[in-house]
């Protein structure tokens, strides 16, 4: 394993040999200069999404135009993912960060042309997110060769935490930063984060090349790229079972589609709106702290009982309880789904070092098909039956499903069937 060359000594062996902390975490060079810059990634996603949005609203005073162009910006996640993650497997993982990141600098740059119309900005946004996702494949495709074992579970769990973090602030920071600046003037900022970000990965990240004589990366057509990841997955059961465990999310993120109508349902006011919204993230990051805490070997027995939990315990949403009970339960449900991070670290460690970023642009676009079509179709049932009901059938469809892949997950890591097979040997 390689060592991070830290000038403080630490190196990723010496922490994966025992239970990590985040002083530990962080004392790993390539580590933290990585985490900065995801830092300022989400910081620029989000003003991106918050500036384009309000600007919306002042041209067209339109509320149902301005959550559109909000969410619109999260399904380019799912065509990136599919077709742009491989890019990681061809050509250094840094570069292909510094890379994306200055693109998205120019794009986010080109929105404040002024006259630009609104659909042009529209665009633009779209190919934003579109380069997010390679960005985000290059990055989980490097961190397992800067980190190992109880490191990598620890540090994907810290990446997980800022991203919700980010969610949870995003929306007031970023209106606060709309507010002060403008539109022009916040998108300007945003643009400075990825430059920033491009700096200091360029800087501070040693190449992380995927290994081509693996991967055949060199002749590899651009199709068969696209689809390595694909046949990947679907050739090993463990790597299908973790997809599935991820993807459970999908039916636990629908009380956040239907926070709104809920808040309406039990009369509690257009402030308990917050409230609900904040609930999954807090609960998230409860989570991952506490099962830091976990003995690595123990995480993975828990991956599935708490992948079932994290539906179940949104049921009792079904009788409609008062908002302090579903605040308790959705954040109970979000401290639950703390699992990702093992689930993440376990994916990530199982696939061929060659072709991790085609693999992670497969989990890419299957999470955010499982948690839009999760939403999309709440949305729609709620129509017909009221939001605590849609909540409550959603938690049970989610614990089945869960149950399911615990089952299989059981079975996988009782069987050395179950084992990722080599691309070299074709086992």
């Amino acid at each position: 394993m390689q060592t991070d060359g830290d000038p403080a000594g630490h190196t990723v062996a010496t922490m994966s040999q025992q239970a990590t902390t985040y002083r530990a975490l962080f004392a790993v060079g390539e580590f933290r200069r990585l985490w900065l810059a995801h830092v300022l990634s989400v910081a620029g996603d989000q003003l991106a999404r918050v500036a384009l949005t309000v600007l919306v609203y002042d041209r067209t005073a339109s509320a149902g135009l301005a959550a559109l162009t909000y969410a619109v910006s999260y399904v380019p996640d799912l065509v990136g993912g599919a077709v742009l993650a491989g890019v990681a497997d061809r050509y250094s993982r840094r570069t292909v960060m510094v890379v994306t990141d200055v693109a998205r600098a120019v794009v986010v740059a080109a929105m404040t042309v002024p006259g630009m119309p609104l659909a042009g900005q529209v665009a633009l946004l779209v190919v934003v997110q579109l380069l997010a996702a390679p960005f985000a494949a290059a990055r989980q495709a490097a961190l397992p060769d800067i980190l190992d074992g109880d490191a990598l579970v620890i540090g994907l769990g810290v990446i997980s935490m800022t991203y919700q973090a980010g969610l949870v602030l995003g929306f007031g920071a970023g209106a606060a930063v709309v507010a002060w600046l403008g539109t022009s003037g916040a998108l300007w900022v945003d643009a400075a984060t990825f430059l920033i970000s491009a700096l200091l990965i360029r800087l501070g990240l040693r190449a992380h090349r995927p290994d081509r004589a693996t991967a055949g990366a060199a002749t590899q057509g651009r199709w068969a790229t696209i689809t390595g990841g694909w046949r990947l997955v679907a050739a090993s059961p463990r790597l299908r079972v973790l997809l599935l465990i991820a993807c459970c999310s999908g039916f636990y993120v629908v009380p956040e589609g239907l926070a709104v109508p809920m808040a309406g349902q039990i009369q509690a006011g257009t402030a308990a709106v917050g409230w609900l919204l904040a609930a999954n993230p807090v609960g998230t990051v409860l989570g991952m702290v506490i099962l830091k805490r976990v003995a690595p070997k123990r995480r993975l027995a828990l991956l599935g009982p708490l992948a079932v939990a994290s539906s179940l315990v949104l049921l009792p949403t079904a009788w409609q309880p008062s908002l302090l009970v579903l605040v308790l339960l959705w954040t109970a449900s979000g401290a639950f789904s703390a699992h990702d991070m093992v689930t993440q670290a376990t994916y990530v460690a199982e696939v061929p070092a060659a072709q991790r970023g085609q693999a992670v642009g497969v989990a890419i676009a299957a999470l955010r098909a499982a948690q839009g079509l999760g939403i999309v179709v709440s949305g729609l049932v709620a129509q017909l039956l009221t939001p605590a009901l849609v909540i409550g059938l959603a938690a049970v469809l989610g614990t089945v499903v869960a149950a399911v892949a615990w089952g299989a997950w059981s079975r996988t890591t009782s069987s050395p069937a179950g084992a990722v097979p080599d691309d070299r040997t074709g086992r």
